[in-house]
């Protein structure tokens, strides 16, 4: 089995209260608007999501990849989604959490993790048994610390404006 993976995790202080700051990250449009490399996300049936996601690899190039998604949390404080529960090769799991620190202040605790499984290297790209999991993880988790730490500035930014 061949598995690339990336993970990111990060806390932050947002001058809005929490209703206004969960409100956006629970609105899914708000990835494609604000994170780069998100091309969409459609919202499904039953707690379901499709994301496409496209990434420029070091060493690797452009990658695209469709994440199939469950809800598995819709809290007041807690945002949470996982693969779907027959996604065996695109796996993308993200919870976000929110603790009101002050009237019009909101602790924002956001993790992400992405994985990428194949039977083969080929699978993934002609040239990832010879660049291996190791280098083309770290290619991915450039682009995922990039992408994420990115969406999250914009969001400050759209959420003290």
């Amino acid at each position: 089995m061949f598995r690339v993976r990336a993970e990111f995790r990060d806390d932050l202080v947002i001058a809005a209260n929490v209703e206004r700051v969960r409100a956006f990250f629970a609105d899914l449009q708000n990835f494609v608007r604000f994170m780069p490399g998100v091309e969409s996300v459609s919202e499904e049936e039953g707690n379901a999501a499709r994301w496409n996601v496209r990434a420029d690899i070091a060493l690797v190039g452009r990658m695209q990849g469709e994440f199939a998604l469950m809800r598995r949390d819709d809290s007041p404080l807690r945002i949470e989604w996982g693969p779907a529960e027959d996604e065996k090769e695109n796996l993308l799991r993200y919870a976000i959490s929110f603790e009101e620190e002050a009237t019009s202040k909101t602790h924002v605790r956001f993790a992400l993790r992405v994985e990428l499984r194949r039977q083969r290297a080929s699978e993934l790209h002609l040239m990832a048994g010879l660049i291996g999991e190791r280098r083309i993880s770290e290619g991915i988790q450039e682009d995922v610390d990039l992408m994420v730490r990115t969406f999250l500035k914009r969001a400050r930014a759209m959420l003290e404006s």
